[in-house]
């Protein structure tokens, strides 16, 4: 963000609200979740405009290929689930009676358990066997949700920051258009004071025999150098014109990596609460922290509970001969296979978590990658005499995915 911080259009147009007593504004609209193709301000024949508005949609389509490997692996774990869950269901009558006597001496082991651990007002159940059946990732866990918080924050100010650069470069353009404008309507109104100069001038000379040789060249010499100076000032103004139309343009391309960082940032802060089950990194490293107390203490009545370890051991049996690809989760979730309730809850659950999976990778694949080759393909089909240099761009984009 070094181009915002040293702007000279930008400190301008600081400095011109602070004059009106300004609040700082907040840029943050609906339109973060939305991409801009528009091409208006794009300087189509400056080839490193061109270069640079094609590399920003490849940018897009890597960072998306890159999101979906992710999401496709997380996408196949759940879908694992559910299938766990399935081949649970489909048990017949005998099997699952055995499987639901095992599961109900875990269930009521546990209860006494948890009944004592109660009387301390330590952490319930569910919240201790919520975290311990990600007790593995947790601490990834509280890392990716600080780590996704932190960069939803500075994805925020960034995008604020682009918007105020975007309005201030928005906000010269219009005055330069102002100028340019004001310099041809000033040409006129002298180049028609100066005629009605050399007018007098001519009749003063000729109608009263007047000497008007110096007024002649004064009138002369006013009218090059205004004319001079309105040329610089014309001159100068498309000239800065150009340059700021080719910064609301660089503006827009950062706009667009930048808010598609948002919108997956957003997704997935979004599926980490529903994931873990919290609304906040403080809420998740709190309950991890009030966990690693709570096992410890846990642990000294561990000896007590070898009758639990072997109906575990029973479960987890009978589970792997009927092919369940994750049967520890079940240890956990003994109450699912005794209540229909609870094993249509998890499925709930779940098929959310692969719903939003979904979407996120329907975003990413059909919003973002195909939306950037339309772009590119427009492109081409709109400008066929640029149709070489870009594919030539695309193909070694291409080349450089399939090395990595």
């Amino acid at each position: 963000m070094g181009l915002i911080k040293n702007n000279r259009l930008f400190q301008k147009f600081a400095e011109w609200k602070a004059k009106r007593e300004v609040f700082p504004i907040d840029y943050e609209d609906e339109n973060w979740m939305e991409i801009e193709y528009d091409r208006k301000s794009l300087q189509v024949h400056d080839s490193e405009q061109r270069e640079e508005y094609i590399k920003g949609f490849l940018g897009q389509i890597s960072e998306a290929a890159q999101e979906l490997e992710r999401l496709n692996l997380e996408y196949s774990t759940v879908t694992s689930y559910l299938k766990d869950m399935e081949e649970i269901e489909a048990l017949p009558e005998e099997e699952m009676q055995e499987l639901k006597a095992s599961a109900e001496k875990i269930d009521k082991l546990e209860s006494q358990r948890g009944s004592y651990l109660q009387k301390k007002n330590r952490m319930s159940d569910e919240k201790f066997h919520q975290m311990e059946r990600m007790e593995e990732e947790a601490e990834d866990a509280c890392r990716k949700l600080n780590a996704a918080e932190a960069d939803q924050n500075r994805i925020r100010q960034d995008l604020s920051r682009l918007e105020g650069e975007k309005h201030a470069y928005q906000y010269r353009k219009e005055e330069l258009k102002a100028v340019i404008a004001d310099s041809k309507g000033m040409v006129i109104i002298c180049g028609v004071a100066f005629v009605v100069c050399f007018i007098t001038l001519l009749i003063l000379q000729y109608g009263m025999r007047m000497n008007t040789q110096l007024g002649f060249l004064v009138t002369a010499g006013l009218a090059a150098l205004v004319i001079t100076l309105l040329y610089l000032r014309h001159t100068e103004a498309r000239r800065e014109l150009k340059g700021v139309e080719a910064g609301i343009n660089r503006i827009i391309l950062l706009q667009n990596r930048v808010k598609i960082r948002y919108v997956n940032n957003t997704n997935l802060l979004d599926y980490l609460y529903l994931k873990y089950q919290v609304s906040s990194a403080k809420e998740m490293s709190g309950l991890w922290e009030k966990y690693k107390v709570e096992k410890e203490e846990r642990r000294s009545y561990r000896r007590a509970e070898l009758e639990l370890d072997e109906c575990q051991q029973e479960l987890l049996s009978i589970l792997k001969c009927y092919q369940i690809k994750d049967p520890l989760v079940w240890l956990h979730q003994t109450a699912a296979i005794l209540d229909n309730k609870e094993m249509v809850e998890i499925r709930h659950n779940l098929i959310i978590r692969r719903q939003s999976l979904r979407r996120r990778i329907d975003y990413n694949r059909e919003v973002i990658i195909t939306g950037a080759r339309n772009a590119i393909k427009d492109m081409v089909d709109s400008y066929p005499q640029y149709a070489k240099e870009i594919t030539d761009m695309v193909s070694r984009y291409e080349t450089e995915m399939q090395q990595e």
